[in-house]
Order: C-alpha cells, then structure tokens, then sequence
C-alpha cells in the first residue's frame, strides 16, 4: 500500500508544481508596470534628457504606469531607443520590482563642422545631429568639409581627441583640400600642419618647439608655425 500512496503522491505532487509555476509565471506577466529607471552610461554630459528616453521606452505614451509587463516587446524598445541620433547603444529590461529599466550609451562627439547646417563627427567618424539640450566644447572645424567623406577629418580629429596635450590645447580645425591649420586655445599663432602624413612626427616636432618657447616666453611673438617640412618647425614672426 505505501508504495501505491507513493506512485499517486508523485503525480500529484509534478501537478501541483506545474500548476503553481503556470499560475505564478501569468501572474507575474500579467502585473502592471510600477515606472521606468533609467540609468545612462555617461552621465556627465547628456545630449538627449531623460524625459526623452521615457517617451522613446514607453512607445510616446505619457505614463508606463497601468501597462502589463506581457504587453511589452523589449527588442522593439532598444531598438526605439537605438534608432535615435543621440544614443550609440541600449539595453532594456525589466526589473525585479516591476520596473521598466534601460541602460543608454550615448554617441560621443569629437568634433564639430560648421557648415551651413553643423554636426558633430562622433567618435566612430560618423555625422551625429547637433543637441537642443547639451553642447559639446569640442575643436571648431571649417573649410573643406565633405558630410559624406570625413575620413581625413575623422582621423585628425581622433589624433586630437586622443592627445592630451592637443587636446588641451587646440580649439580649431580649418580644411583647404588634403591640408589643414590648427587653431590654439590661448596662443595666437596658426599652426600650419599640412596634409596627414608623418603626424606623429610632426606633433612631436610641435611639442618640442612649444616647450622650449615657453621656457623662452617667446610663444607671442610667432604668427604662424609651419610643421609641412620633414624633421623641421619653421616658424614666421610677426
């Protein structure tokens, strides 16, 4: 007899486990959003609000509040969110006391063209849409500008942003054809740097000649520095 009461407890007992998993896992899908948190990558600078990405989560509704967590498709919200200028990348999820969650990385922008209608060249050496809500103090660039041709652009701008002393230090970028001029911060000398070969050499050719006219106090008397010439930094006084 114990064992027949053993062969019908065991059945009884899969039952009841299957029916309270069913019962619970619809319970928790059926629950109700209780808000969002959001939580950014860089938080220092934000190009697009908070108030944004809630509408951009919620599918441009006003509240997530009321809306049943079976009722969401998280792909369908990262790629919302991912869908806008301002965002590199999302993660959407919910959260083990019934909130929507995201985390957002935002695009990083380098530089900045002015043209007639300016942008900013993010950190993958794409165009990226100027913020209502967040200006990035990055180097100025004019001149020659190709939207759809910013390699040459792209990379100076990354040698740049990658240098802590150039980036330090240069606020300005002008483009005539494969050439380009640097403006500085505080100095008012532009320095000529030519076309992109041998860059390293020529900023360390730079670096070299700025250290030694600050030790001179010399740095104001110069209106252009040439770094065109092999191993050389021609120099023309005002």
């Amino acid at each position: 007899m114990k064992v027949k009461w053993i062969h019908i407890k065991l059945p009884l007992l899969l039952l009841l486990v299957v029916f309270l998993f069913s019962f619970t896992a619809n319970r928790n899908a059926a629950r109700k959003m209780s808000g969002v948190e959001i939580e950014f990558a860089d938080s220092n600078q934000l190009f697009i609000t908070y108030e944004m990405v809630n509408k951009l989560l919620i599918q441009n509704q006003a509240d997530t509040s009321g809306v049943r967590k079976d009722e969401l498709d998280l792909n369908i919200l990262e790629q919302a969110l991912i869908s806008n200028d301002m965002i590199q990348n999302a993660h959407v999820y919910l959260t083990v006391n019934g909130q929507l969650g995201a985390k957002v990385k935002q695009r990083k922008p380098i530089a900045r063209v002015n043209t007639t209608v300016p942008f900013y060249i993010d950190s993958e050496g794409k165009p990226m849409p100027l913020s209502g809500v967040f200006s990035a103090r990055v180097p100025i660039i004019t001149g020659d500008v190709n939207k759809n041709d910013l390699d040459e652009t792209f990379e100076l701008s990354e040698y740049i942003q990658n240098d802590t002393f150039l980036k330090k230090h240069v606020v300005g970028i002008h483009k005539t054809g494969k050439s380009f001029e640097l403006e500085l911060r505080v100095d008012e000398f532009v320095v000529k740097l030519g076309d992109l070969e041998n860059l390293d050499k020529k900023f360390f050719n730079f670096k070299a000649f700025y250290q030694k006219a600050i030790k001179d106090k010399s740095l104001s008397e110069y209106e252009a520095v040439n770094l065109k010439f092999n191993n050389q930094v021609v120099c023309t006084k005002k």
